[in-house]
């Protein structure tokens, strides 16, 4: 989750050297009263989850045991307080770092080619995951658990109860991360100004629908279109109908990596992520990429693909504020709590802890936002089944560079950073979901109305069509980085969009090739298409049944359509699933 580097942007770590070297039930007491408070369990179950930790890390009392994670909230309340619990509880003395997300690529990249043990475990992002199952460097915890690893994994661990799980399982049906923090890219707007029947008349006599959530991209452009050229100012502030960023510059590429493309309908149907091809554009046959651009059967720079860069451009320069253009991630993400901006088509939940502090413009006095978060709108080539959306999901993840005995201890403060012992309430403090019966405690009802709908969010069935990057990326360091530098040469103008994509398929090729060349990754590696017409895959896309890559649309704005947030939200089921259901 390379995304949310924001106010804390430091290298952080805790080192427990003071901790006592000797597990302590009444330590744990402490901190089931203290701190573990709400849970899904009750004291007492807490409380024999917390005996299972204490004899279990009794082979590794007084072990010194290092793990990282990238900057968030969540991973600065385990840094600060679990790993301190953890090792007040069980003799274990633990460094939890938090640094950069790059850093942190970086750094697991390194112990893969060198085989020099850096960390004993990581919080990686399930983004790696067609890089993990396919270098091999990686402990699949399917194995682990049943293995090596049986009798240090929690027997309440409960690992169905994850939301994120089809996020870190390879082609081969194995685990290969379990998800500690999860958060979506969604649809952010101001409320109170959607609900004001001033603007909502003229809305309606300009467009001749609702002003309401975006269902699709033509209704966004409308919107923004609105609040920036129409309304122009509201309480004597001039506002905008657009956020987003465009710097030249690394945070552009998760811009569009974090799934932008299959917003616009890039890539084929499918779930966690397009089958044959995903949406990076990259198509896969059985369990081998075969190529991204066009020529091979890909859709990188495909007329879905190239509609999406070239709606992202026209937005930007039209509707967003004009700082926008020269703004990073970092820089971009504050503005909409500044109160001057109507909607985001792209906006992280991982910002709403930040958006509902007192005293915002976007906040009420009486502690609720006049913002909502809804479901994302789709573009034009988009169809149904498809995913619609991004959502990150940091892992734990263990290296077989790491040697057992610091990997079992490693493992186990991972569980009980994930532990129903502490689990919901880390979800209070970060609000980044793991489990389905956090979403579902009575504490997160009492809770939803201060949080802008991001509890009916995900409770919602529409959660499943926001999912990480896939199996089809081979090596996600690799080609990643290739993203901002072709896009922002389209963001700057320096490239027409098609351009900018043309040269990202070739680029995203090119290593697919060397990836082949070198055999690295055994019978899962790439093994490219050989080059052929775009007419004959996009027929061959028709006879087979699939979606990419497609023809351009004649019409790539059809009409604007657009739901009443209040009857949105009241169409999704109110009951939580029976393994799920509230204490």
């Amino acid at each position: 989750m390379r995304k949310l580097c924001l106010a804390t942007a430091s290298a952080a770590a805790l080192i427990l050297g003071s901790a006592p070297a000797f597990a302590d039930i009444e330590a744990a007491k402490r901190w089931i009263d203290s701190e573990f408070q709400p849970s899904t369990l009750s004291k007492d179950e807490q409380l024999k989850e917390m005996q299972w930790f204490i004899d279990a890390a009794k082979p590794f009392a007084g072990m010194e045991i290092n793990v990282v994670s990238e900057t968030i909230t969540t991973h600065e309340y385990e840094s600060k307080t679990l790993a301190k619990a953890f090792s007040e509880i069980t003799g274990i003395k633990l460094r939890h770092d938090i640094i950069q997300e790059g850093d942190v690529v970086e750094k697991i990249q390194t112990q893969m080619q060198s085989g020099k043990n850096i960390y004993d475990a990581w919080i990686n992002d399930s983004d790696l995951i067609g890089t993990h199952f396919r270098y091999n460097q990686v402990v699949p915890l399917t194995d682990w658990m049943a293995g090596e690893g049986k009798d240090v994994t929690l027997p309440t661990l409960d690992v169905d109860d994850f939301i994120g799980k089809s996020f870190t399982t390879g082609p081969d049906g194995k685990l290969y991360q379990l998800p500690d923090q999860q958060f979506a890219n969604v649809y952010w707007f101001r409320y109170d100004w959607f609900q004001n029947p001033d603007l909502k008349a003229k809305f309606k006599a300009k467009y001749g629908y609702e002003l309401g959530v975006p269902v699709n991209w033509s209704a966004y452009e409308d919107i923004a279109e609105f609040f920036t050229n129409d309304v122009k100012e509201i309480d004597g502030v001039k506002v905008y109908g657009h956020m987003d960023y465009g710097k030249k510059d690394p945070s552009l590429g998760w811009r569009f990596t974090d799934a932008w493309l299959s917003m616009a309908g890039n890539g084929d149907k499918g779930l966690p992520n397009g089958k044959p091809v995903d949406e990076w554009g990259i198509r896969m046959e059985g369990c081998r990429p075969v190529g991204s651009s066009i020529e091979r059967g890909g859709d990188t720079n495909g007329p879905a693909a190239v509609y999406s860069i070239t709606k992202y451009v026209d937005w930007l320069k039209k509707y967003a504020p004009p700082q926008a253009a020269g703004m990073t991630f970092s820089e971009s993400g504050p503005v909409p709590a500044q109160g001057n901006v109507a909607q985001q088509i792209f906006w992280y939940t991982a910002f709403t802890a930040d958006m509902v502090k007192p005293g915002l413009p976007v906040m009420n006095a009486d502690g609720t936002p006049k913002w909502r978060m809804a479901p994302s709108p789709h573009g034009s080539y988009w169809k149904e089944g498809m995913k619609l959306g991004y959502q990150d999901a940091g892992s734990w993840t263990l290296m077989k560079s790491t040697p057992v005995d610091r990997r079992k201890a490693a493992w186990l403060y991972a569980q009980f950073t994930m532990s129903k012992t502490v689990s919901l309430k880390k979800s209070h403090v970060g609000l980044t979901f793991i489990r389905e019966s956090d979403i579902w405690d009575k504490s997160f009802t009492e809770r939803a109305p201060q949080l802008g709908g991001l509890i009916e969010f995900y409770r919602s069935p529409a959660r499943v069509q926001w999912t990480p990057t896939g199996v089809n990326v081979p090596d996600y360091p690799k080609l990643a980085q290739l993203w901002w530098q072709s896009i922002g040469d389209a963001s700057s103008g320096a490239k027409t969009p098609q351009a900018a994509m043309d040269s990202l398929a070739a680029a995203q090729d090119s290593v697919l090739e060397r990836l082949e060349r070198s055999g690295v990754q055994g019978d899962c590696g790439p093994k490219m298409n050989k080059k052929e017409s775009a007419e004959f895959w996009y027929a061959k896309a028709e006879k087979d049944g699939n979606i990419a890559p497609q023809r351009k649309l004649a019409n790539e704005k059809p009409k604007g359509e657009t739901v009443d947030y209040d009857e949105l939200i009241k169409s999704w089921p109110a009951n939580p699933p029976k393994k799920a259901a509230m204490k």
